[in-house]
C-alpha cells in the first residue's frame, strides 16, 4: 500500500494526526490551558433557480459561506485572558453605574480591539507543529466563567468562551516535518 500522497515525507505513516495535541494564540501569544476547541467547519447555502422557460427542473448553485462559532474550553485558572476579551464586547462594570440609567455611559462595548485573529496549532505524537489554521475576525459572543456547580462531584472546573468568526485558512507555509525516532534508552 503506498501511502505517498497522504505523508510525502513520511511515507511509514499510515496514521492520521491525532486531535489531543494542540496550541491557540491570540494577539501574538499562546494562551495556556485548552482541552478542546470545537470543529473549524464551513458550509455554503444552497441557491435554488429555475427560469420561466425551463422545464419544471430547479437549478442549485452556491451561495454565501457560513462559517459556525467555534467554542473554547479550558480549566479554571487565574489567566484572565478569557475574562478581559469578553469584557470588551460587553462590561458589565462600565455598562451602569448608580447615577446612570444602564447602557448609557458608553462604556458597553470596546469596538477599538474586540475582533482579534486567532491561530490554532496541531502537533504531532512528538510534539512537531504539523499545520496550523488562522480564524480571521474572532468576537466572544458567550462566555461561561465558571461551569454548574456539584458538591457531589469531582470534575474540573471548565470555562467556556464561544467565537463568532468571518472564516479561516490554513497556514500552508507550514511544511510536512520529518518525524523523529526516538531509541530509549540510549545506546
Amino acid at each position: 500500500m503506498n501511502n505517498s500522497t497522504e505523508f510525502p515525507k513520511a511515507t511509514y505513516r499510515y496514521d492520521p494526526y491525532r486531535s489531543h495535541k494542540f496550541r491557540l494564540k491570540w494577539d501574538g501569544e499562546y494562551v495556556a490551558g485548552f482541552s478542546k476547541v470545537s470543529a473549524l467547519s464551513r458550509s455554503v447555502n444552497v441557491v435554488t433557480h429555475r427560469s420561466g422557460g425551463d422545464p419544471s427542473v430547479s437549478r442549485q448553485m452556491p451561495g454565501q459561506s457560513e462559517y459556525p462559532a467555534i467554542t473554547l474550553e479550558r480549566g479554571v485558572t487565574h489567566d484572565p485572558a478569557f475574562e478581559q476579551w469578553a469584557n470588551k464586547v460587553w462590561d458589565y462594570h462600565n455598562s451602569a453605574h448608580d447615577d446612570e440609567p444602564q447602557g448609557t455611559s458608553n462604556k458597553d462595548v470596546s469596538l477599538k480591539d474586540f475582533r482579534k485573529d486567532v491561530v490554532l496549532e496541531l502537533y504531532n505524537e512528538a510534539g512537531q507543529k504539523v499545520m496550523a489554521y488562522t480564524i480571521f475576525r474572532c468576537w466572544p459572543s458567550e462566555f461561561a466563567a465558571l461551569p454548574e456547580m456539584d458538591a457531589d462531584g469531582n470534575a474540573v472546573a471548565i470555562s467556556r468562551l464561544k467565537l463568532e468568526n468571518q472564516g479561516w485558512e490554513k497556514d500552508t507555509s507550514i511544511a510536512q516535518p520529518s518525524e523523529h525516532s526516538f531509541n530509549k534508552p540510549s545506546s
